[in-house]
């Protein structure tokens, strides 16, 4: 076994440690997988992209929903050095072949369901994306692509060379950026490496653990929770898509331990009729995160004898920033707790000055498990990393205890059913119709998702209507990132600099948003 952080190589370790031990039950395929079996085929993965032609440094791109053949394609490969680009199947082929092209991918792995939007990709050519190889997970390959389970066959399972050194990148994870084009969040083997000494120093984890893995795995709040499992030895019982009955359903068949949901899976498990059948006495936590918790929420949960753990995190963090443990999740309900194990948090005003107890700032958050980088973007990353601190953008208040709770967001980011969406990206869109002057995006409440995006126009033609405007955002923006309502305004507020006043807009138009 390599003393080296490898990120792969933790597969290797825990195959060699545990052999026989359940590492994942694939739901929707109705496959359990030891960690033996799971380190065997995530080498054949490695060595069959190594035919292929992937070395050290390339990117390899996953356009899969959860399922074990993304588990294999993430760990296995990364024994080599092959740079993960875990891509957000929601968006559409316009949006997917700028993360693509921009990260330079040059293969692609994807769910056999995505071929249409693989196809429109492959149509755009050199300026759509740098692809060359192509890998199909499923039955009905297109004929331009290789088959998964057929690529597995061919490969050995041997070990491969493992060529990655801890200071190698890792993934790249595309977040949605304020200029209105996605970035491209740099990890490294050690960066994660922290994250997983970071979140096993702090939350509640065991060797027995069973964990219901339902977030998708292109968020870092699947990926690491992953790759955490197999540094600790745990179970994932891992769930294509989250559904709230078939969630129940695991919980009680299963005998879930813990598991991680944003606030809007929460309240649809609620939603399920009968849910009170259902046994749920193996729990002993839920960690949410993504957006702050209702306190009715934490409390409805509480009476049902499971407590909710809220995290605050993000990509850049690998995930941890502030974390409420058992001890405290019923005395300080409603906060997200104390900076993790190996991090610091500063709450800090406009000038960089630590804010008193009670008064809004900006969280700050440092730790050696902090982004390398945002891909090919200096001026962002010198902006985003400030002498080791990290700018989150995010406003928050702690207390005398340093109990941090989130209160807003500096750049306007809205959170919709724990999705990232930043009003600047569908900004430029709308500005692209001829009948649109002005445009301003802003977050309404909804019970369903949390928030929702609404767009506030200025029209240029008069004949312009909200169902022409919705029907521009087709194909152009994903769905969860399209406004559900439109309202039309003679002016949109703008200070001296032109920077919209979205408070004011925010205050003019409060909500709800439309279902």
């Amino acid at each position: 076994m390599s003393s080296e952080i490898n990120i792969g190589d933790l597969l290797t370790t825990r195959a060699f440690l545990n052999p026989n031990k359940e590492a994942l039950y694939d739901v929707d395929a109705d496959r359990r997988f030891t960690y033996r079996e799971l380190n065997e085929r995530a080498n054949r993965c490695a060595n069959g992209m190594a035919d292929l032609g992937l070395g050290k440094g390339d990117r390899l791109a996953l356009l899969a929903h959860n399922g074990h053949e993304f588990a294999e394609c993430f760990l296995g490969p990364t024994k080599s050095g092959v740079v993960i680009m875990p891509l957000n199947w929601r968006l559409t082929a316009e949006e997917l072949a700028f993360i693509l092209k921009d990260g330079g991918a040059t293969t692609l792995v994807f769910d056999k369901e995505f071929t249409p939007t693989v196809e429109q990709i492959r149509e755009m050519g050199e300026e759509g994306s740098d692809l060359q190889r192509f890998v199909c997970i499923g039955e009905d390959t297109p004929d331009f692509a290789q088959n998964y389970e057929t690529l597995l066959s061919e490969s050995a399972a041997t070990e491969p060379q493992s060529k990655a050194g801890p200071d190698d990148n890792l993934f790249i994870m595309y977040t949605s950026g304020t200029t209105g084009h996605p970035k491209g969040v740099v990890h490294t083997h050690n960066t994660v490496m922290w994250g997983l000494f970071t979140f096993n120093a702090t939350a509640d984890t065991h060797f027995n653990d069973r964990y219901l893995l339902m977030m998708p795995m292109f968020h870092v709040g699947a990926l690491t929770p992953l790759i955490s499992s197999t540094y600790l030895g745990t179970t994932i019982i891992l769930l294509r898509a989250f559904d709230p009955t078939r969630t129940w359903e695991l919980i009680e068949q299963e005998r879930i331990t813990t598991t991680l949901a944003v606030p809007a899976m929460l309240n649809f498990m609620l939603q399920v009729p009968d849910f009170e059948r259902y046994d749920w006495s193996s729990v002993r936590y839920i960690a949410s995160g993504a957006a702050p918790v209702p306190a009715s929420l934490i409390e409805t949960y509480m009476g049902m004898g499971m407590q909710i753990n809220q995290i605050y995190g993000m990509t850049e963090t690998c995930g941890p920033a502030c974390m409420i443990g058992p001890d405290d999740a019923v005395s300080k309900i409603g906060s997200t707790g104390k900076s993790f194990f190996h991090t610091e948090v500063r709450i800090v005003d406009e000038n960089g000055n630590e804010q008193p107890a009670g008064v809004p700032g900006e969280v700050l958050v440092k730790g050696p498990h902090i982004m390398k980088e945002y891909w090919n973007r200096p001026e962002a990353t010198a902006e985003a990393i400030v002498d080791g601190w990290l700018r989150t953008g995010d406003v928050a208040t702690w207390d005398e205890e340093k109990f941090v709770t989130i209160q807003d967001r500096v750049k306007d980011m809205i959170i919709s059913g724990g999705e990232n969406i930043y009003p600047a990206e569908i900004e430029n869109v709308l500005l692209q119709h001829p009948g649109i002057a002005d445009a301003a995006v802003i977050g309404q409440p909804s019970e369903k998702w949390g928030e929702s995006p609404v767009a506030i126009l200025v029209k240029s033609d008069d004949s312009l209507d909200g169902s022409a405007v919705l029907k521009h955002c087709e194909g152009k923006l994903a769905r969860f990132k399209t406004p559900q309502g439109v309202e039309f305004v003679d002016s949109i507020p703008r200070n001296p600099s032109g920077k919209i006043l979205k408070r004011i807009l925010r205050e003019q138009f409060p909500g709800p948003a439309p279902q």
